[in-house]
């Protein structure tokens, strides 16, 4: 057995004992929980809880970066963080809350994807990570997006936010790889990695507790927001989000909060988030098809979205990023290419 599968062997041991391991563990009250202002925490589940932005919204001054959810799984007194948010201040607010409101430790930190607002809380953990008492999971591809671009994220969301949101933020990269197949236990709880999607970034995290009907679907679900393309493919992501339907969740946590509908119908986020990709996607090849071409202003437009946040920042990046990714696939149907002056032509389908 090679030494890279032993040690994530070692790491299912170390979560899956977790539930007797704890159970004789005195924790006594932290001084100082006072200063620890009270979270909004929202029960999922029994042990699980979310902290959610209020409204769907772009990052600002005002949320200092807060416009994805963060997740906390209980078992015993020790604590799994999904996604613990955008600054060493918002993920050390919710390491305090973890000790005074559940009287638990953080034990494990999930990365669900290599975008800043989702990753630079690691920050507020560093030195546990030092000292072996917090571990960092993650896809390996999303270990190398952080490596590669977590610099620049870093810098971008301090002149967006202010430098006082920032404070003492730190790039903390992920120490554990996580496989498809992998399950993290946490007490009663079981959280399985699904296989790593390429929709929304190069390595989507998806979890999926099945008892309960839970799936955590990094940013591969939107609401109230204009998906981002920036670093995903449209096909894979339309693809990932069918088979993250199939499941049937209950409730998905991604850039929000969704829950199914009534008669067992799919939670709305995602099927909004899928709405917008099929159009998207179909108003390009349209475009196409008129010998249209990419640059020209409003070339493939979707006015039933303007009134979703970002559409104005995002939607006509994402034009031309699914542009270059359906060209090839435009091309392979016998299509010849636009004519040089853009007039129409009879090029059928």
């Amino acid at each position: 057995m090679s030494g890279w599968r032993r040690g994530l062997l070692a790491c299912a041991f170390v979560v899956g004992s977790l539930g007797s391991a704890v159970a004789s563990e005195p924790f006594h009250q932290p001084a100082g929980c006072e200063a620890v202002a009270e979270l909004p925490w929202q029960a999922m589940a029994p042990g699980m809880w979310v902290w959610a932005p209020e409204t769907p919204a772009e990052v600002s001054v005002a949320n200092g970066g807060h416009v994805a959810p963060t997740t906390l799984v209980l078992g015993g007194s020790k604590a799994l963080v999904i996604d613990p948010g955008p600054s060493h201040a918002h993920a050390w607010r919710v390491r305090e809350s973890v000790r005074c409101r559940f009287r638990a430790r953080v034990r494990w930190v999930v990365n669900t994807h290599a975008h800043a607002e989702n990753v630079l809380g690691n920050s507020a953990f560093a030195e546990d990570v030092a000292q072996g008492a917090v571990e960092i999971l993650a896809t390996a591809a999303t270990r190398e997006a952080m490596a590669l671009r977590c610099p620049a994220c870093l810098a971008s969301l301090r002149a967006r936010v202010g430098d006082a949101a920032m404070a003492g933020t730190r790039i903390v990269l992920p120490g554990r790889t996580l496989l498809a197949g992998d399950e993290l236990r946490v007490g009663e709880h079981r959280l399985k990695v699904l296989p790593v999607e390429q929709g929304h970034t190069e390595g989507d995290l998806v979890l999926w507790e099945a008892d309960r009907g839970l799936l955590w679907a990094g940013g591969l679900v939107y609401e109230g927001r204009v998906p981002e393309l920036a670093q995903g493919r449209l096909d894979d992501w339309l693809a990932a989000l069918q088979r993250l339907q199939a499941l049937r969740p209950a409730v998905v946590v991604s850039t929000g909060v969704s829950r199914a509908g009534p008669s067992g119908l799919p939670p709305p986020a995602l099927l909004a988030t899928l709405a917008y990709l099929l159009d998207l996607r179909a108003a390009v090849l349209q475009a196409m098809d008129a010998g249209r071409q990419p640059q020209e202003p409003g070339v493939a437009a979707l006015p039933a979205y303007r009134s979703w946040v970002g559409y104005a920042e995002r939607h006509d990046f994402n034009v031309q990023r699914a542009w270059r990714e359906l060209e090839p696939v435009w091309m392979d149907q016998g299509m010849p290419p636009p004519p040089a002056d853009g007039s129409a032509q009879d090029v059928g389908r």
